[in-house]
C-alpha cells in the first residue's frame, strides 16, 4: 500500500524521447508507453478515442488508448466500409458499414489491435492498447513526451515496422526531466499502395 501511494502522490516528471531510424531521420507513429514496476495503475480516464474512416483510409494510421477506453469509429466516408479486426486482443467486426454510422467498442485487454476493412484492402491502421494511463506517440519530428509519477516503470516501445518491441526498466526522479533517444532498425513498408498514387509514391 505504501508503494501506491507513493506513487500516486508523487511529483510529476517528464520523460522526452526521440525515436530515429538508422539514417537518423525522425521515426514517427511509436508508440512509448510506460507501465509502472510498483503501486497502483490508475483507471482509464471516462473518454473515448475516435479512429476514423476519410478518403477511404483509416485516421489516425496508429492510435494509442488506456485498457478500457471506448473507441469510436465514425464512417466519414460516402462509400460503404467493412472494418475489422482479427486480432486476440480484440476481436469484431463492422459489415457494410453506412456513411455516418458511428459504432465504438470498449478496448480492455491491453495488446496489438490491427484493423483492416474488407473492401478496400488497401485501409490498414493499428490500435495499441496499454495498460497505463502514461503513454505517448511521437509526431512528424520523431519527438514524444511522457509525464509520469516518479518511480520505476518499464518503458515499452513499439512501431508497425519494428521486428520486436524495444523494452527498458527506467526511474524517474520527483520533478525531474529525462531523456531518452532510440534509433530504431524498421523493416520495409509493405502496405498496399492504392491506384492511382502519387509520383513520389506516397499513398493518397
Amino acid at each position: 500500500l505504501l508503494a501506491a501511494a507513493t506513487l500516486a502522490g508523487a511529483a510529476p516528471s517528464p520523460l522526452a524521447i526521440s525515436v530515429k531510424n538508422l539514417r537518423g531521420g525522425p521515426v514517427t507513429d511509436a508508440v512509448i508507453s510506460l507501465v509502472p514496476l510498483d503501486g497502483a495503475v490508475p483507471p482509464a480516464a471516462d473518454a473515448s478515442v475516435a479512429i476514423g474512416q476519410q478518403n477511404q483510409e483509416f485516421t489516425p494510421y496508429v492510435a494509442v488508448v488506456q485498457a478500457g477506453t471506448r473507441v469510436l469509429f465514425p464512417n466519414k466516408d460516402t462509400v460503404q466500409h467493412h472494418v475489422y479486426s482479427l486480432s486476440k486482443a480484440k476481436k469484431f467486426e463492422l459489415p457494410l458499414y453506412n456513411p455516418g454510422q458511428n459504432e465504438s467498442f470498449v478496448f480492455d485487454v491491453p495488446g496489438l489491435v490491427s484493423l483492416g476493412c474488407n473492401i478496400h484492402d488497401w485501409m490498414v491502421a493499428y490500435l495499441v492498447v496499454v495498460p497505463t494511463p502514461w503513454f505517448a506517440k511521437t509526431g512528424a519530428t520523431g519527438l514524444a513526451t511522457v509525464t509520469a509519477p516518479a518511480g520505476r516503470y518499464r518503458l515499452e516501445l513499439w512501431h508497425p515496422r519494428l521486428a520486436a518491441m524495444v523494452t527498458q526498466e527506467i526511474t524517474l526522479g520527483p520533478a525531474e526531466t529525462g531523456q531518452r533517444e532510440f534509433t530504431l532498425t524498421l523493416k520495409p513498408d509493405k502496405r498496399i499502395r492504392r491506384g492511382g498514387a502519387t509520383k513520389t509514391g506516397g499513398y493518397r
